[in-house]
C-alpha cells in the first residue's frame, strides 16, 4: 500500500485526492493547504485524512510515499526539492518547474535517490489523445504536415502565470507525446490588455524538423468555450473537439496528391476528398488513468512517459515563447 499526501486543496488538488482514494493499492493519508476553509472541505469529505496547514509537516511524515504538488508553478521546486530530498515520490502539476534548471535539479536529484517524477500532463492520457497518438504511429495519418489548435474560453485569469504557462503545456506536452518531428524554433506574440503583468492572449507558431508546423491560439478573452485541433497529414486530416460529446475525433480522408512527372514546371495537384470517420474512443476519466499509471510504475519500478525529461522538454518550450514573446515575436530556437 502506497501512502498519499496531497499538498494544495484549491482549483485542481480536490480531483487528485478523489482519483488518488479511488486506486486500488492507493491511501491518502493527508492533505495539506495554508487556507483553512480548503482543509475544512478535504476533512468534510474525507474525516481519515490528516488535515495540515504546513505542507513541510507532510513532506517530513515517514509514512507517506508520494506527494502531489497541486500548487502554483512559483512552488513547485522547493516543495519537489523538500519531498525528493525526503525520499518521497513526486506526482507534480503542469508546468513542471519555472525554469529548466529547476527542472533538470529536480530530475538529477530523483535521479540520485532512485525516486519518481511524474509531471500532471492529464491530456496525454485521454481517449482521444491516446487514439490520435495510435493514428500517427500507424501510418493512417501519413507524413504530419500541421498542428493547430484553438484553445480559447473567458476566464479563467491566473495570478502567478500568462495565459501562454496556463495553457500552452497542454498542447505543448501532447505535440511531445504524439509528434515525432522535433521541435527546433518558436516564435510568439502576446497582448496583456489589462496591465497586470501577464499576457491573456497569445498566438505561438512552433517549427519543426521536416516539413512540419504548428500554431496555437490561446485566450482568455474569448466570449466563447473553444477547444478544437486540427491534425494535417500525408494521407489524412484529423480534427478533435474536445467539448463534443459523441464524436470527439472525427478523420477526414481529404488531402493534397502532387504529381510532377510532367516537368518541375508543371505541378498537377489532385485535391482527394473521400469518406469521414469517428472512431470509437475510450471514454474513461484521464486523470484515474494517469494516476494508475504512476501507482504502477512505482511498483513495478517502470520510467512513467510524462516524467521530469518530459515536463523539461515543456519547460523549454515555454522558455522560447516567453524570451520570443518579449522580443516582439522573435524566432528563438529550442
Amino acid at each position: 500500500m502506497l501512502n498519499i499526501g496531497i499538498i494544495g486543496y484549491g482549483y485542481w488538488g480536490p480531483n487528485v485526492v478523489r482519483g488518488f482514494t479511488a486506486i486500488e493499492g492507493a491511501f491518502v493519508k493527508a492533505v495539506s493547504d495554508t487556507n483553512p476553509q480548503n482543509l475544512k472541505k478535504a476533512k468534510t469529505l474525507y474525516p481519515h485524512v490528516l488535515a495540515l496547514p504546513k505542507a513541510e509537516d507532510l513532506i517530513k511524515d515517514k509514512e507517506i510515499d508520494i506527494v502531489a504538488i497541486v500548487t502554483p508553478v512559483s512552488t513547485h521546486f522547493d516543495l519537489a526539492k523538500m519531498s525528493l530530498e525526503n525520499g518521497k515520490h513526486i506526482f507534480i502539476e503542469k508546468p513542471f518547474t519555472r525554469t529548466s534548471p529547476e527542472a533538470k535539479e529536480l530530475i538529477e536529484l530523483a535521479k540520485k535517490k532512485k525516486l519518481m517524477i511524474m509531471v500532471d500532463h492529464t491530456f496525454i492520457f485521454t481517449g482521444a489523445v491516446k487514439k490520435i497518438k495510435q493514428l500517427v504511429d500507424d501510418g493512417v495519418m501519413g507524413d504530419i504536415y500541421y498542428y493547430d489548435s484553438t484553445r480559447v474560453n473567458l476566464g479563467l485569469f491566473q495570478s502567478d502565470v500568462n495565459v501562454i504557462w496556463d495553457l500552452a503545456p497542454h498542447d505543448f506536452s501532447i505535440i511531445d507525446y504524439v509528434i515525432k518531428n522535433k521541435p527546433v524554433a518558436i516564435t510568439a506574440h502576446g497582448m496583456d490588455h489589462f496591465n497586470r503583468g501577464h499576457e491573456n492572449i497569445a498566438y505561438i507558431t512552433i517549427y519543426f524538423e521536416g516539413n512540419m508546423m504548428a500554431h496555437l491560439n490561446l485566450n482568455w478573452l474569448s466570449p466563447v468555450k473553444i477547444r478544437a485541433t486540427l491534425i494535417g497529414g500525408q494521407k489524412k486530416m484529423l480534427v478533435w473537439n474536445d467539448l463534443e460529446a459523441d464524436e470527439k475525433i472525427k478523420i477526414y480522408d481529404r488531402g493534397v496528391n502532387v504529381d510532377d512527372k510532367e516537368g518541375l514546371y508543371k505541378l498537377l495537384i489532385d485535391y482527394r476528398s473521400g469518406d469521414m470517420w469517428s472512431p470509437r474512443i475510450d471514454r474513461t476519466e484521464a486523470l484515474k488513468i494517469e494516476l494508475e499509471y504512476f501507482v504502477e510504475c512505482i511498483t513495478k519500478k517502470i520510467n512513467p512517459i510524462n516524467d521530469g525529461e518530459a515536463g523539461l522538454r515543456v519547460v523549454r518550450m515555454l522558455e522560447a515563447t516567453n524570451e520570443s514573446l518579449k522580443n516582439k515575436g522573435k524566432i528563438v530556437n529550442i
